[in-house]
Formats: C-alpha cells, sequence, structure tokens
C-alpha cells in the first residue's frame, strides 16, 4: 500500500457534526482502499458523502480512489472542493501534492505539501513526502532540516531516521549518519529500509560477504525495498568482480521499480564489463534518473 494514503481525521466535516454512519462508511472506506478495492471503497465513500456532502476527508479518500484509477481530473476536483470547504486542515492540500507528484510535477508538490505543513507542523505524510523530493532534487540541507524535524512528529517510523541517515551520508557526514544508524537499528531490527543502510555501510567498507548476507533476505521482497536490496547486490556483485551476477540482480530490480537509479548504474557497469553496446546508454538513463546523485554523476571505473 502507497505510504501516501490519508488517514482519518476527526471532525472534518467543515460545519454541522458528522453523522455517525458517515465516520463509518468513511473508515470502511480506508479499509478498502487500503486492500486495493477501489470499487468498494468508492461505494462506501460516495453513501458516506450522502450522510454528509461537506464531510472533507470523505471527498479527500474519494479523490485518492480516483487518483489510484488514473482519473487525475475527477481527483484534482475532489480534492480541490475538499481544500475550499475547509482549507484548515492538511489532507486536502497533501492529496493535492500527492496528485502534483503522480503528474511529475515535483515543484508543484513540494508547494502542496508546505502548505499542509504550515496548516500543521505535526502532519507526517506532508514532511516525509517533502524530504524525500527535497533530497532527490538534489537540495540536501533543506532536506536534513526535513528530516530533523520529521523524527521528532513520526519518532515511532524507522522510515524517518533512514531518511535522516542517507541524508547525512549524501552530506559526506558519515560518522554523524553511523552514529544515528545503529541505535536506530536496535529501536527497529526488523525494519527494510534501515537494514539496507547497514548493508550498504558493510559494502563501504569492504565487508561483501556480510552485507550480502544481510540483503538477500530482503531480495525476496516484491516491494521497494526488495528493489533497493537487488540493487545493491548489484554493486555486491561488481565488487566481487561477477558482472553477469550483477546484472541479472540489477534487472530483477529493475523489473520491481523501473527508475531506479542504483540498479540501472550497476546495470550499466556490469554491461560495460561483460563489453555490451547498449552500456552507455544505461548509463546516461542512470545519470538523468538521479541527476543529484553525486556517485551516478562520477566517472565510472575502467574496465578490467
Amino acid at each position: 500500500m502507497r505510504r501516501w494514503i490519508v488517514w482519518l481525521l476527526t471532525g472534518c466535516s467543515a460545519g454541522a457534526p458528522l453523522p455517525p454512519q458517515a465516520a463509518a462508511l468513511n473508515a470502511a472506506g480506508v479499509e478498502a482502499l487500503k486492500r486495493g478495492d477501489l470499487e468498494t471503497a468508492d461505494a462506501r465513500l460516495s453513501v458516506a458523502l450522502e450522510y454528509s456532502p461537506h464531510f472533507v476527508e470523505a471527498l479527500v479518500n474519494l479523490g485518492l480512489v480516483e487518483l489510484e484509477r488514473g482519473n487525475f481530473e475527477r481527483a484534482r476536483l475532489l480534492c480541490e472542493r475538499a481544500r475550499r470547504l475547509n482549507p484548515d486542515v492538511a489532507q486536502p492540500h497533501h492529496a493535492l501534492g500527492v496528485l502534483a507528484e503522480r503528474e511529475r510535477r515535483p515543484d508543484a508538490a513540494s508547494e502542496h505539501y508546505y502548505d499542509a505543513l504550515r496548516v500543521d507542523p505535526g502532519f507526517a505524510p506532508s514532511r516525509q513526502n517533502l524530504a524525500r523530493l527535497l533530497f532527490r532534487g538534489g537540495l540536501s540541507e533543506e532536506a536534513l532540516v526535513q528530516y530533523e524535524r520529521l523524527v521528532q512528529v513520526a519518532p515511532n517510523d524507522p522510515s524517518a531516521e533512514a531518511g535522516l541517515v542517507e541524508t547525512l551520508i549524501r552530506l559526506g557526514r558519515r560518522d554523524e549518519a553511523e552514529a544515528r544508524l545503529l541505535p536506530a537499528l536496535e529501536r527497529f531490527p526488523d525494519a527494510p529500509e534501515l537494514l539496507i543502510l547497514h548493508a550498504r555501510s558493510l559494502l563501504r567498507t569492504g565487508h561483501i560477504e556480510q552485507a550480502v548476507a544481510a540483503l538477500s533476505p530482503l531480495a525476496a521482497r516484491h516491494d521497494e525495498f526488495g528493489a533497493a536490496a537487488l540493487a545493491w547486490l548489484a554493486t555486491a556483485e561488481l565488487a566481487r568482480g561477477n558482472a553477469e551476477g550483477a546484472v541479472a540482480h540489477a534487472r530483477r530490480a529493475l523489473a520491481l521499480e523501473p527508475d531506479n537509479s542504483i540498479a540501472t548504474y550497476a546495470l550499466a557497469l556490469g554491461l560495460r564489463e561483460l563489453r555490451v553496446p547498449e552500456a552507455e546508454a544505461w548509463l546516461a538513463r542512470a545519470r538523468r534518473t538521479s541527476p543529484s546523485d553525486p556517485l551516478l554523476q562520477s566517472p565510472p571505473p575502467r574496465v578490467r
């Protein structure tokens, strides 16, 4: 389930008291949306709005249903209506940010997330999405500020710690990153994002076999963490001198996440090792996918 789904907000009907039937149907609609059952979610949320036409959260959640269906204009109308009804809650601003991201408009998305945080500085989904966009855009100092704040408003979310650690790494502050990573792993020993960061640290320090052992169980997942584990396993195979293995892992990662820049880069390097002509095209694609990543912009290693 995507992390951006907007959860329940009590008393968001922008007017008259909320009928209990509307609140119950909205909650049931969210559960159906979490399961990916869009038809059931649509039906429940639509009836919630029959009970209370100004129910802001139900409007936003129905907009998210339309977003999942790919009906972007319908999603926009619903979320903008919710924002007009009550601009002083974070959810409509956040949902419009998610829509802008799906439309590949990161600057517009960031503005919507900032709007959500101006309304509610503790609204963690918007802060997390904003931090991620800043990081991907190469604005690492600004991303660090947002991740530091996210850790404060979402102290039990391991992804907040992982984002902070990764941003410190990007800024070259590795000692600080390691100092945060180890206690975070103690608190969240099963968090895949932290386990992947730990494996990356092992790779960087030359502990290849330990890194492979840490990444291999995660590579069985069929989600973003599985893709990340496979991408870093591909880099481990490159370090071992196994170009064929690197290419195999990278292709599996890209099947799960076609825009994974690390997998793309590892595939390019593996293909260069194998003297495959398409390697340079993959290398250029990796650099386009993540133009702010200094690793991907540096000259590739020489082919042995």
